[in-house]
C-alpha cells in the first residue's frame, strides 16, 4: 500500500514536470514566432537590378527554426507520454474513439499546419539571390499573419497534448485506484476468513 503511494506521488510529480515543460516551451514558440513576425523581410529590404530581385536573409529566419525546434521536442514528448501510458490500441480498438485520442489527433493536425507554416515561412526568410530568389527565380515576402498564426496553431497543439495528458493521466489513476480497492478487498477477504 505504501509502495502504490509512493509511486502515486511520483506519477503525479511526473505530470507536473510533463505539463511545466510543455508549457513553457508552448510559451518560448509562441514569443519567437512572434518575434519572427516583426522581423520579417519588409517591403523595403527588397531590391530590384533590372529584372533581378535581391531579398537579404532576415533575423525571422533563426528565429523561425527556433520556434519549430520549440514547438517539435514538446509534441513528441507529450506523444511518447501520451503513448506509453494510453495505448493506442486501445485507441483503434474502441468503435467509438474516446475523447484523449480525438485530442491527439487535433494536436497532430495543428502542429502539422502550423510546422508547414513555420517552415515555409522560414525558408523564404533566407537570402534570396538575384536571379535566383526563392522560387523561380523570383522573390517572395512572408505575408502578414502567418508567423502569428503559426503561433497560434502550435498552441492549439499543445494545449489539445496537454488535455489528452491530462485525461490519460486520470484515466490512468482511476485504473490504479480500482486495483488498489481489488487488492484491499482481497486482503479483506483473507483476513475475514482467518
Amino acid at each position: 500500500m505504501l509502495h502504490q503511494l509512493h509511486m502515486r506521488s511520483l506519477n503525479q510529480y511526473n505530470f507536473i514536470l510533463f505539463f511545466s515543460a510543455i508549457i513553457a516551451s508552448a510559451l518560448i514558440s509562441f514569443a519567437l514566432c512572434l518575434a519572427a513576425e516583426l522581423n520579417k523581410s519588409k517591403k523595403n529590404d527588397l531590391r530590384f537590378n533590372g529584372k533581378l530581385c535581391y531579398l537579404p536573409q532576415s533575423s525571422a529566419f533563426g528565429l523561425g527554426i527556433a520556434a519549430l525546434i520549440c514547438l517539435s521536442i514538446p509534441q513528441m514528448i507529450g506523444s511518447f507520454f501520451i503513448c506509453r501510458k494510453f495505448h493506442l490500441k486501445e485507441c483503434s480498438k474502441v468503435k467509438k474513439p474516446s475523447f484523449s485520442c480525438i485530442l491527439m489527433v487535433l494536436s497532430w493536425i495543428s502542429f502539422g499546419i502550423a510546422v508547414v507554416l513555420i517552415s515555409g515561412a522560414s525558408s523564404m526568410s533566407r537570402s534570396q539571390q538575384f536571379g535566383e530568389g526563392w522560387l523561380d527565380g523570383e522573390c517572395y515576402l512572408v505575408k502578414d499573419g502567418v508567423y502569428v498564426g503559426s503561433a497560434l496553431l502550435g498552441l492549439l497543439a499543445l494545449g489539445s497534448t496537454l488535455g489528452s495528458g491530462a485525461i490519460t493521466m486520470r484515466q490512468t489513476q482511476a485504473e490504479e485506484d480500482r486495483k488498489v480497492h481489488a487488492q484491499v478487498d482481497e486482503s479483506a477477504e483473507i483476513d475475514g476468513g482467518n
